[in-house]
């Protein structure tokens, strides 16, 4: 019944002039009934009703994305926890041998030393100097011990991995420790120098190095240690993430595959921290993590971040006040997600497929104590809502308030004027 606005004004003056105690009852009963006659549909709703979400997701016409509603059950939570399974880890396979951070590779410069009885061959007969300029050999001779030292020129490794040494010609190095290449220059000395020794350094390490770059105060590459760095601890080296951990993201690139998490988890969980290797890329991004609640939860619609690596969906509800209870069905709380397509595969949905995934409705029931062991094995997802139902009563709820809130001053202004 549409109530004309001459006649809503005309009835709101007839409460407001009205002096006796029965105009008064008269005016509030008026009052009341404009309310009424008004419409409860124009009360205001912080969200839909079950009713409303499970209606649309069968209209076509209003349901242009084709969403489905997907009810929590064991199965359903089994297959949403194996989406946190972890990735990082994936790239240590069976067939990746163990890295070693000591092994000479193209690109790095080395210092070789040789000790020689009597005059070596690097030195002029009964010469005793030192290197005046860089790349000349500098040679002492000890002449208590008739040994004498020579420092050959900074030596780069070539592309190849080959280096060349006076008299011992050229050797590949790449791939073998500075003991393993000191051993091979002796070998090739046998004959041509008196009892040689060797000794080999890597002045300059290029090749078991790791390239730190993007939110990290100091960028750039770090180089490993025989000490087997983990990839928290390069990162660590290169001065430390700019963010808090849960909202660092870190890429890792080694060879042809790539994976990636937060540094929160590779802090944590120790299986994923895995040993850096020479030649991996780490990337590191400042990536907030976050999702939103909406409807009849114990706090008003907001945005809320993770704060931890993980947070399942009983986390996320806790977080907010779960459902209110003035307010919400508790029967349906909805989880909106774009969903990979393999995990919407697994779950039987032939959902088109949308630039940012497949879009799907997790619904828990959260008068159901089942529900409540479930949503602590899904993972809640960057960039999830989360929508608590209102009840069907709610609008009944907010109409007596409403009712309370204009006819409580005039009763009591009616009850003084008595």
């Amino acid at each position: 019944m549409i109530v004309h606005p001459k006649q809503r004004a005309a009835m709101l003056t007839n409460f407001l002039t009205g002096s006796s105690r029965y105009s008064s009852v008269v005016g509030l009963s008026q009052v009341a009934l404009l309310l009424i006659l008004g419409g409860c549909s124009a009360l205001p709703d912080s969200g839909p009703t079950e009713r409303s979400v499970l209606s649309e997701a069968r209209d076509t016409k209003r349901n242009p994305l084709d969403f489905a509603i997907v009810h929590l059950s064991p199965r359903v939570a089994a297959i949403l926890a194996a989406e946190v399974t972890p990735i990082v880890s994936s790239l240590d396979t069976a067939d990746n041998p163990p890295a070693h951070n000591d092994r000479i590779g193209a690109g790095d410069v080395l210092t070789i030393t040789v000790f020689e009885l009597g005059n070596g061959l690097f030195s002029s007969s009964g010469s005793m100097s030192t290197a005046g300029q860089s790349g000349d050999i500098g040679a002492i001779s000890h002449g208590t011990t008739g040994v004498t030292t020579s420092n050959l020129p900074p030596t780069e490794v070539e592309a190849d991995g080959t280096i060349a040494i006076p008299y011992a010609g050229r050797l590949h190095v790449s791939g073998l420790t500075p003991q393993q290449v000191a051993s091979s220059i002796r070998t090739h000395l046998i004959g041509k120098s008196q009892n040689a020794e060797v000794m080999v350094r890597i002045a300059s390490d290029i090749s078991n190095t790791v390239i730190v770059s993007g939110a990290v105060h100091h960028p750039g590459r770090v180089v490993l240690s025989t000490a087997q760095e983990r990839l928290s601890d390069v990162v660590a080296i290169a001065g430390g993430a700019m963010y808090p951990p849960e909202d660092t993201q870190v890429q890792v690139v080694r060879g042809n595959r790539a994976a990636e998490t937060d540094l929160g988890t590779l802090e944590t969980y120790p299986a994923e921290d895995l040993r850096a290797r020479p030649g991996d890329r780490l990337h590191v991004v400042y990536q907030p993590r976050s999702y939103t609640v909406f409807g009849a939860a114990g706090r008003q619609a907001t945005e809320v971040r993770f704060e931890t690596p993980h947070v399942s969906l009983a986390e996320a509800l806790a977080r907010v006040g779960g459902p209110a209870d003035e307010r919400a069905d508790p029967n349906a709380a909805f989880l909106f997600r774009f969903e990979t397509p393999e995990t919407a595969r697994r779950l039987g949905l032939t959902t088109a497929i949308t630039p940012k995934g497949v879009p799907v409705v997790y619904q828990a029931d959260l008068m159901s104590p089942t529900s409540y062991f479930l949503t602590q094995q899904i993972p809640v997802k960057s960039k999830d809502v989360l929508l608590v139902a209102n009840a069907r009563t709610n609008r009944f709820y907010k109409f007596n308030q409403l009712i309370s809130t204009l006819v409580s001053p005039a009763i009591t202004a009616a009850w003084i004027a008595k």
